[in-house]
């Protein structure tokens, strides 16, 4: 009886703890089955992970306004089970996003790490067929690599009139750049654009040209929702110390019908940048030549968690005996839970 007064004792003490917490386990499964050219290579048939990932996040009412958070993400490849470490070392287990972070009425103050939010209010809302990931994520868009991503601090506003500030730093901690990541958005009536400015004092990239160097980007993005149609697009100026600035473009267009989505969209830059692809292409050739890369896609919606889809992709880039192109047809699968 003792034992079990005890225990009843310490439940009513602990009740009250986990009645103030929330915390979610939540994931996303996407894989397609692709038919894939590189180069002059043969076309190959192959099983590809399309940024799968699974994550705990949770939330505890402080009061007053006040509230704590964190985010855990894990990034894996779904079509091999490892574990996706996005460039980071091969022990890095929470990939996408480590975190902590405090908010109220001041806005939200982060610590840890996560991808810069410049890319979110850009390249992430434009590439929206299969949401930047795969084979046909934007090849050509301004990546600084795995380095800004980590040991950051992070500042979100709140938003006023539409308007919204996000601002973050790294300070330069171990191997990896002192990055400066901003972005101020404002959306209304369907209406969204945004203004992001990234530096890092040196770029982490393995083999390519630029690495090393001072890099700067200027992004410029909108995107307008009318009816059951969505156009988007953004224009992205990047400079890297010691070489010619490099102009990147992209475009898009979705359209809804029921549970279905049609998606088109095309990019382009000229010679004069560095950038590194998801599907392995390396940036010293969109340097030397420049590259264009469009998108036909084709979405349908079993559920507000799952859907089936098809596009082909094509990368052009400007080399001899098309060194360095790439095209994929493909079907897939993505489930959120």
């Amino acid at each position: 009886m003792k034992k079990i007064a005890l225990v009843a004792a310490l439940a009513a003490v602990a009740a009250p703890a986990f009645a103030q917490s929330s915390v979610t386990l939540w994931g996303r499964l996407n894989t397609s089955v692709e038919s894939q050219k590189f180069g002059n290579q043969d076309r190959k048939v192959a099983v590809q992970n399309n940024s799968s990932r699974l994550g705990l996040r949770g939330t505890e009412d402080l009061g007053g306004g006040l509230k704590a958070s964190f985010n855990l993400e894990h990034g894996l490849n779904s079509d091999t089970g490892t574990v996706q470490t996005l460039g980071g070392p091969s022990t890095m287990f929470w990939s996408r996003q480590a975190n902590v972070e405090l908010s109220g009425a001041f806005g939200t103050v982060r610590l840890g790490t996560w991808f810069p939010d410049s890319y979110f209010s850009t390249v992430d809302r434009t590439s929206n067929h299969n949401h930047d990931t795969g084979t046909s994520s934007d090849a050509l868009f301004s990546d600084f690599g795995f380095g800004v991503r980590t040991n950051k601090v992070g500042y979100f506003s709140p938003t006023v009139g539409g308007f919204n500030f996000i601002g973050s730093v790294r300070a330069g901690e171990g191997s990896g750049p002192r990055a400066y990541d901003l972005s101020l958005n404002y959306e209304v009536n369907g209406l969204h654009i945004a203004g992001t400015y990234a530096q890092a004092s040196r770029y982490i990239g393995a083999g390519q040209i630029g690495s090393g160097a001072k890099r700067q980007t200027y992004g410029l993005e909108a995107d307008y929702a009318f009816g059951p149609v969505l156009v988007t697009g953004y224009f992205q100026s990047e400079k890297v110390d010691g070489f010619r600035t490099r102009n990147i473009g992209r475009v898009s267009a979705m359209y809804s019908l029921g549970q279905s989505e049609f998606h088109f969209n095309i990019g382009g830059t000229k010679a004069g940048g560095d950038s590194a692809s998801a599907n392995g292409m390396t940036g010293d050739s969109f340097r030397t030549a420049g590259a264009s890369q469009w998108t036909l896609g084709y979405n349908y919606n079993l559920s507000k968690r799952t859907k089936i889809y098809a596009f082909y992709t094509d990368i052009d880039q400007k080399l001899p005996n098309k060194g360095g192109d790439f095209d994929s047809l493909a079907v897939g699968v993505r489930h959120n839970f």
